[in-house]
This record gives C-alpha cells, structure tokens and sequence, in this order.
C-alpha cells in the first residue's frame, strides 16, 4: 500500500469522547481518513455524520463492521462494550484503536490476542499521550540521564461528577475514577520507569449511592522506584505528574487532557533549588493529540509498524488496575505475575 494512501476509519458510535474530541482530531491526519460513522440510532448517526463531515452513516455497528471500504475501526463504547465489539471488529477484517480501559478485568483483554493471532489486524489501546511530544520527550530526557536514575514518580488526576445517569458513575459499565483516569496515571509510571511494578497496594472509597470508586489512591512498588498517586471523580479538576531522579525532576504541567489551542509545557528542575531558579521550561508547539494518536495507529498499518500501544501494554496496564482493586478489597499488597 502506498503510503499516500490515507487508512479508512469507521466509528462505532456516537459517544462524546468520539465525536467532540477524537474524530476531528483524526480528521486532520496525514494518514487517516474518518469514512463512516454508526450508531444504533440511525438519526443519531446521520447528526453526528452531518455535524463532522463523515460521508456514511449507518444505523447499527454490523452494518458499518461489514462495510469492505472501511480499514480500521475506532471503539469509543461504554467499557463493557470494549470486548466484544473488538471482537467483532477483529473478526470482519478490521484493525481496532479501542479506547481505554481496554476491558474490564485482565482475562477479557486476554482473550484478544487469540483474536488477533487468528484475524491478523492490528489492535491498539487509545492512549493518546503515547504519541505526544510532552511524553516522548520525557522518555528521552530519562534515558540521557538528565535527572539522573528516576526514583518516584507523584501522579494526581481528578475532576467533579456525580451524576448518577453518567456512564462513568456505573459500576456495571466499568466506571469509576481508577478505570477512567487512574489508568492514565499507572500508564504513565509503567512508561517512565519501562516496566512492571512487582507489586501494588491501593485504598479506594467508594460513592454510598453509585458505588463506583470515587477517591483511589495507590502505591506502586517497581524494581528501581516507587510510583504513588490518587484520582477522583468527585474532586477538582486537576491533573499533574512529577518524575523524581536521584539529581533533578521533571514536571508535566497538563499531562492528560493536553489543550489543541495553546502549547503545553514541561519543567525540568536540574538543581533541586526550591527558589525555582534551576528550572528549564521546554515549550511544545500547539498540536492536537487525537491527530497525532490516529495517524501514529494508520501509519503502523499502512507501513506495517507496531502500533503505539498494542495488546500486550494494554494487558499489563490492566493487571496493575485489577491488582489495585484486590489490594483495596485485601487490604494487603498484591503481586504481579506479569
């Protein structure tokens, strides 16, 4: 395939994520062309369709999976969705950037790489911050050695919601402040420090209503440091990841939720002055993350690349969730096997 080519996306559904943020991102790829969009209600989908520009819209997910126009499919679905409809996805020929939390326990995710081994498309977790250039840059300023061995990282995510009808307020649709941001935050440790943590111990506090956890905190113990950090969903907003080394630091001021308007930044402090003299700002150009995360998945498979985050990150992103949960109910440290 030439590389000219742009790959042709299909969306299954008309979810928020999908169609305020992700989609027009995508749409100003190099590589990615947004084709088709579904919806289980045909009208939603042609709204959504006429509001972005997307040529077809279709009124059910299998009509769009059997569309032969379509390359590769975007699953922005309720968490409990996630699965299944991969699964489906995978199975009519398509590659699948699946939004995270990829599943909800680590033997549903499991289940994916057979799925993958037998229909041979590629499938990728959505964590946009992965082709960013604030998150690219921190991997190489760790690896020059620029804050010398990297010991802690200091991770908080949070933002306000109690609406009882919000998906991410139901336990049964894998909601939550662990499943919906603090799995920003262990992704971010595993990157930093390019591996697993052997262990975890969490504290969670759960909403008296909905039950979902609403304010979790955790430690994760990983062979040359430790990473901590607490989210909630019924907080202020606010989201920050500090990288500790042995000589300096390095401080992402918008981690997660990266503005498309306006550049963002990251601190380096090289002396540990707590003045703050010692600090370098590096500024990144304004770029739109959702852009870049589109056209990273579209290239590796037009070139026949690795995806930026393929199925077996997404596991073990998974099994460090599913280890906090158990530790939280255990009250006792959990290992990890993987």
């Amino acid at each position: 395939m030439a590389m000219s080519t742009k790959l042709r996306w299909g969306v299954l559904s008309t979810a928020n994520i999908g169609v305020k943020k992700v989609l027009p991102g995508m749409q100003q790829g190099q590589y990615t062309s947004i084709d088709a969009i579904a919806s289980r209600d045909l009208a939603k989908a042609r709204e959504a369709a006429k509001i972005l520009g997307i040529p077809t819209a279709y009124g059910s997910y299998e009509e769009l999976l059997a569309d032969p126009n379509i390359d590769a499919i975007y699953n922005p679905l309720p968490n409990q969705l996630h699965v299944p409809w991969t699964i489906k996805a995978a199975e009519a020929g398509k590659h699948v950037l699946c939004e995270k939390p990829l599943s909800l326990t680590v033997a549903e995710a499991e289940t994916l790489l057979a799925v993958r081994a037998r229909t041979g498309v590629k499938i990728g977790e959505a964590f946009m911050i992965r082709s960013y250039p604030q998150w690219l840059r921190l991997r190489e300023l760790l690896s020059e050695g620029r804050i010398g061995d990297l010991r802690s990282v200091i991770g908080a995510f949070s933002y306000f919601n109690a609406d009882p009808a919000n998906i991410r307020n139901q336990v049964e649709a894998g909601g939550g402040a662990l499943m919906d941001i603090g799995c920003y935050l262990i992704h971010a440790a595993r990157y930093a420090f390019g591996t697993q943590p052997s262990r975890v111990v969490g504290l969670i506090d759960r909403d008296p209503q909905m039950h979902i956890d609403r304010l979790t905190s955790a430690i994760l113990d990983f062979p040359s440091g430790q990473a901590i950090f607490t989210c909630g969903t019924q907080l202020v907003p606010y989201q920050r990841v500090q990288f500790l080394g042995t000589r300096g630091r390095i401080e992402i001021e918008i981690p997660f939720n990266a503005p498309k308007d306006r550049p963002t930044r990251i601190f380096i402090d090289s002396d540990g002055d707590l003045s703050g003299n010692g600090i370098t700002t590096e500024t990144f150009r304004v770029s739109d993350q959702y852009t870049l995360q589109g056209d990273a998945f579209s290239r590796a498979v037009l070139e026949g690349g690795e995806v930026p985050v393929p199925l077996e990150d997404a596991i073990k992103n998974m099994a460090v969730i599913e280890a906090v949960f158990n530790s939280a109910k255990s009250g006792q440290w959990q290992s990890l096997q993987r």
